[in-house]
């Protein structure tokens, strides 16, 4: 069965109404915003459709990359319900012991998880015996301009509902990498008695300020008012994170062509991690407003005060056991995005690991993602942290699919 988007409404499964009455009283109020920070409507209008021409430019280079055979080889699966904004993907086990859902990150594609059939996370799970699920976030549009962060939570709470409970030992890990573990957090902060535990790879959960030089110029950098009513270009936060931290997204990724320019597998997975990052969608307003605002410049969520659905949640509202890897060569989520964990988690109840990257990733913020190394030192521990409780997987198995 699936969640079907209505007309003039979107009705979340948890409760809460997007009507397109609303957004246009939003397109008002942010007509009314954008002269009060002193921008002119017509360049804000205008900014939207450049960016918007630019996703749409930056995916056709990407199409002629992947018609080069650079494009990803994802594995099968099948959609067991949708919202507007979302849709489920099972991608099934041969013989599952404990289901995974994992968020993917709002921002360009989820094949990032599962690039090849050598280069994939999704795989290494399922060569485990994991039943993987992944929660998709579809490209924003006008009829989703209101899904911010509350909306985000309601949609992973209906794909862990889809999970069949019969059929499983225990309930499901919650995983994330990137903001879709920032989400991931957050929900689980919000409903812990939902999951088993959660797993954070390279997520940045605290945004203090002078402690993270990517974080300070990002929230000077992505142009202000963000509106809530028309979808995000993702192009615009690519070139906002460029001109954040100009080695992380331009300077490495160019050394790191060049040390892989010996490795044909290295080189290969280069390739295709550069048509990934080209392919552009747009995210809604609200959303990114939310994290802009909310997470990055006001911390709430490390601060303890960020409120989703009546609730007032942070950092030590977290009571799941919880596995974050961190890879201490990445600017996007530092170590510092993470430690403040330690201080207000139970230590039975936290494992950081930490993941010195490597090259042969493009960036080093999807390394736990596509790294040989990565595959073949941390992913294992994942997987036995994983299978800890109720799992008859032996922790020492080397999943099919794996790099080597």
């Amino acid at each position: 069965m699936a969640i079907r988007a209505f007309s003039d409404h979107h009705i979340s499964p948890y409760g809460g109404s997007i009507a397109k009455t609303e957004c246009a009283d939003r397109m008002q109020q942010d007509r009314l915003n954008a002269r009060a920070n002193g921008l002119p409507v017509a360049a804000a209008d205008f900014r939207y459709l450049h960016f918007g021409a630019t996703d749409a430019f930056r995916r056709m280079q990407g199409d002629l990359l992947a018609s080069l055979g650079l494009g990803p080889v994802e594995s099968g699966y099948r959609v067991v319900t949708s919202g507007p904004y979302w849709r489920l993907r099972d991608y099934g086990s041969r013989h599952p012991s404990r289901s995974v859902l994992i968020v993917a990150a709002p921002i360009k594609r989820p094949y990032i998880w599962d690039l090849t059939p050598a280069v994939s996370a999704i795989r290494y799970c399922l060569g485990a015996g994991l039943r993987v699920y992944l929660l998709e976030w579809l490209p924003a549009s006008g009829e989703t301009c209101r899904v911010g962060i509350a909306e985000c939570g309601d949609a992973i709470s209906a794909s862990l509902a889809m999970i069949e409970p019969d059929a499983e030992p225990s309930k499901p890990i919650l995983m994330g990498h990137s903001l879709g573990g920032t989400l991931a957090a957050i929900y689980a902060a919000s409903s812990p008695g939902t999951i088993d535990g959660l797993v954070l790879l390279s997520s940045p959960l605290c945004f203090q300020a002078d402690e993270s030089a990517f974080r300070d110029a990002l929230v000077s950098l992505v142009p202000a008012p963000v509106s809530d009513s028309d979808p995000y270009p993702g192009s615009i936060l690519a070139q906002a994170s460029a001109a954040a931290s100009p080695y992380t997204f331009i300077w490495s990724r160019l050394l790191d062509a060049i040390l892989s320019a010996g490795d044909s597998r290295a080189l290969e997975i280069h390739a295709r991690i550069e048509r990934w990052a080209l392919d552009e969608v747009a995210l809604p307003g609200k959303l990114v407003r939310e994290i802009v605002d909310t997470l990055y410049r006001e911390n709430q969520f490390c601060r303890g005060t960020l409120k989703i659905g009546g609730k007032t949640i942070g950092l030590s509202s977290l009571s799941v056991r919880t596995l974050a890897v961190v890879n201490t060569g990445d600017a996007v989520a530092p170590s510092a995005s993470i430690n403040p964990m330690r201080d207000v988690l139970d230590p039975d109840n936290l494992r950081i690991v930490e993941y010195s990257g490597e090259a042969g990733v493009c960036l080093q913020h999807l390394g736990i993602l596509v790294g040989r190394q990565a595959f073949a030192r941390i992913w294992p521990q994942i997987i036995s942290w994983m299978n800890a409780r109720g799992s008859d997987v032996s922790a020492g198995q080397r999943p099919q699919g794996a790099l080597g």
